[in-house]
């Protein structure tokens, strides 16, 4: 995928930022680079979006031990896990390439240290090989570390380990499951183009940034970036998202499906500090898995580039 597509474009002009995207185009790829090879290679995690057998988009997590994520060649990414069957894009995922005429399933990564505020975003189409997948990547992509709020990891103790993995699926947002986004300090953010290739993208602010409207309605600031506008060019041309929200300190994942939409509106807008644009995102699905993850994550350093929040 080489280039900007049309509906990043569109934005890029909305945003009076085409010349900035231009110069930023630079950090588009298709190969690893050698110092992201063992960035990659020290990594216990990888947030991934895709879509899922219904055609709804989810962002999900992956973990493993230090080398789980290899590069065997500059345009391959092997990842040496699958989602456990509680996870929404585990069916997708298990037979990704594997059946008669079944094409590699398209799915957009970021690969993210925060304790280093470090990230790297890779895009590409995987085939199960294994226990894991093979990935053949169409974008590498560096990313700046602005509003990535620093954590340290570590394994789960004995006694977290042996909490019992477990899914719970609504349409809406439970009370405490509103009060988690509303202290919420990151997110992840998949989404697709009108072909389907996939993205994942982390949004990052101080607690109180993802305001929750009502219990299937959430709207987020959109914050100076990098100008590319990977995320909101996709949703022009794609309004499915889906958004993953880390449990740091228990290890649970909730994972919210539906769909998103810019807004511009310059009166809107203006009642949140930082902002340039917001984004509201209307929930059609929502999956909060128990034990997801066995990290464990210190509190956070809040990211010094993270604006005040509205109110």
């Amino acid at each position: 995928m080489g280039g900007y597509h049309h509906g990043e474009i569109a934005v890029q002009e909305r945003a009076g930022l085409a010349s900035e995207a231009g110069h930023s185009q630079g950090a588009i790829g298709s190969a690893v680079p050698e110092v992201a090879v063992a960035f990659l290679a020290e990594q216990p995690h990888v947030v991934l979006g895709g879509t899922d057998e219904r055609g709804r988009i989810w962002a999900t997590q992956l973990t493993g031990e230090p080398g789980f994520l290899a590069v065997p060649e500059p345009h391959t990414l092997t990842i040496g896990a699958l989602p456990p069957p509680e996870d929404p894009l585990a069916a997708v995922l298990a037979g990704a390439g594997t059946g008669p005429g079944q094409e590699p399933v398209r799915i957009g990564m970021i690969g993210i240290e925060p304790a280093t505020r470090r990230r790297m975003r890779m895009n590409g189409r995987a085939v199960r090989d294994g226990d894991g997948l093979r990935v053949q990547l169409d974008q590498v992509i560096a990313n700046c570390p602005k509003y990535i709020q620093k954590r340290d990891h570590r394994p789960a103790a004995d006694g977290e380990a042996q909490a019992t993995r477990r899914a719970v699926d609504s349409t809406e947002l439970s009370p405490g499951q509103q009060r988690t986004l509303r202290a919420a300090d990151t997110f992840f953010v998949a989404t697709a183009s009108d072909r389907g290739d996939a993205d994942a993208s982390h949004r990052g602010g101080n607690p109180g940034f993802v305001q929750v409207l009502s219990p299937r309605l959430l709207r987020w600031p959109d914050y100076v970036g990098n100008a590319m506008f990977l995320t909101l060019g996709n949703l022009e041309l794609n309004p499915a998202a889906g958004l993953l929200v880390p449990g740091w300190e228990a290890g649970t994942s909730l994972h919210l499906t539906g769909s998103a939409r810019t807004v511009w509106d310059e009166d809107e807008v203006a009642g949140h500090p930082g902002a340039q644009r917001l984004v509201e995102f209307e929930i059609a699905a929502v999956r909060e898995v128990a034990a997801a993850s066995p990290l464990r994550w210190s509190a956070p350093a809040y990211s010094r580039f993270n604006p005040p929040t509205a109110g």
